[in-house]
């Protein structure tokens, strides 16, 4: 039975799992019933990043356009552009064994893609969630709920996998920004034009 987290809740993934090598992050949402107007596109990503906080490249930026790192350790499953159906709306997977020793943190975010110009935002976003699964047994691990905290903003920080000592532990973020991909791309080091 996965373990359900509340927001900055952190959790020991490898020292309770030992054997936990590979996993599988799902992320998920509905779009209001009530909002019309242009299609939601939502898209997640992962920011692979150093000591400093910021990733030491662009190539540590994985996303639909980058959909997996040189190392292998990231690779993002593709892009969903409608998110209906149940389930996961986009997934990445993360082989830890893999992860560059440089790598300290491995945030995953969800951003509306052209939020500004359709005027939209996660008020307009509900049930979304975060789980990571492991690969090997395909059992759900720990799952995120992040709740309807969000009104203007229209990207939102998860959460991220971080090393502690020879350990990865999870950390549940649910933290929002305003000014969608380019934001987080600033905040992660990451120069857009």
């Amino acid at each position: 039975m996965p373990i359900n987290l509340s927001k900055g809740q952190k959790v020991d993934l490898t020292k309770k799992n030992p054997g936990l090598k590979k996993v599988l992050i799902g992320l998920g949402w509905d779009v209001n019933e009530s909002d019309s107007g242009a299609d939601f596109d939502l898209d997640a990503s992962a920011f692979m990043l150093g000591a400093n906080g910021k990733c030491p490249t662009e190539r540590e930026f994985i996303f639909y356009s980058n959909l997996q790192h040189q190392s292998g350790a990231v690779v993002h499953q593709g892009d969903n552009k409608t998110g209906s159906g149940e389930g996961d709306d986009e997934q990445l997977t993360v082989d830890l064994t893999k992860v560059p020793d440089n790598i300290q943190r491995i945030a995953f975010t969800v951003t509306i893609y052209n939020a500004e110009q359709r005027r939209q935002n996660f008020g307009q976003v509900s049930n979304a969630y975060i789980r990571l699964v492991d690969l090997v047994n395909d059992e759900e691990i720990i799952r995120y709920d992040l709740g309807e905290d969000f009104s203007i903003e229209t990207a939102v920080v998860v959460g991220e996998l971080y090393r502690h000592d020879k350990d990865w532990k999870f950390n549940a973020i649910g933290s929002g920004f305003q000014g969608g991909l380019a934001a987080l791309c600033g905040h992660y080091g990451i120069e857009v034009e």
